[in-house]
């Protein structure tokens, strides 16, 4: 499989490890052009190239911005692609959004408006970046991590979801892009590294108007 990554942060250099690892091939993006990427480029084993160059590069696309940057990404290009939604919203670096704020949308919805003809999935951003090549495990294995996946494209989720098993993780199926709030920040499956029955527990006890913190312990 072929996979963009526009945002060659922490979390798609992570991800872009894994998958690398499992034999495909990625193309790292961000805002400042793809000669800023070359060491990092090297050291993963991809290539480099635009947000556009990736978004047409990738049968699936991971999308890890800063959220305030979602205005600025290649919506056209974004057209009819799988696109992993691993952003997150942070008030302090990305300044107060109001219909976040009162619960009126979604990160994930607020995604799939700015890219209309995009299949938006969301996934990824729940973990911590640091934690994606140190808990990935086998199929099967016991002590095995489960990430959350919510889509409204329930062909595009099951994409994404059989990357994540490939990938090391087991796939919790959290619903719609509606529903994405139960593991957004401060919520109790955000962050927090959980099995299938636990994370699926966390993700039925999450409160809309309510901040659970714990993943910063």
């Amino acid at each position: 499989m072929k996979i963009g990554m526009i945002g060659a942060g922490f979390v798609s250099q992570g991800v872009a490890q894994l998958a690398i690892g499992k034999g495909h091939t990625v193309m790292l993006s961000n805002s400042r052009g793809p000669e800023t990427l070359f060491s990092a480029a090297k050291a993963l084993g991809c290539t480099a190239g635009t947000a556009e160059e990736a978004a047409v590069f990738g049968d699936v696309v991971l999308v890890a911005v800063p959220l305030k940057a979602i205005d600025a990404l290649p919506a056209a290009a974004l057209s009819g692609r799988i696109v992993i939604d691993a952003n997150n919203y942070y008030p302090e670096r990305d300044g107060r959004i109001a219909a976040l704020d009162a619960r009126e949308t979604t990160t994930s919805e607020m995604l799939a408006k700015q890219l209309p003809g995009a299949r938006i999935v969301k996934a990824f951003n729940a973990i911590r970046a640091v934690d994606l090549a140190r808990d990935a495990r086998p199929k099967g294995a016991a002590d095995r991590r489960a990430l959350p996946v919510a889509s409204d494209d329930a062909e595009a989720k099951q994409t994404v979801m059989a990357l994540i098993d490939e990938l090391g993780f087991d796939p919790v199926d959290a619903g719609s892009l509606a529903d994405s709030w139960r593991f957004e920040r401060d919520k109790p499956a955000y962050g927090v590294p959980l099995g299938r029955e636990k994370l699926t527990a966390a993700l039925a006890a999450a409160e809309r108007d309510v901040e659970d913190a714990s993943w910063r312990d």
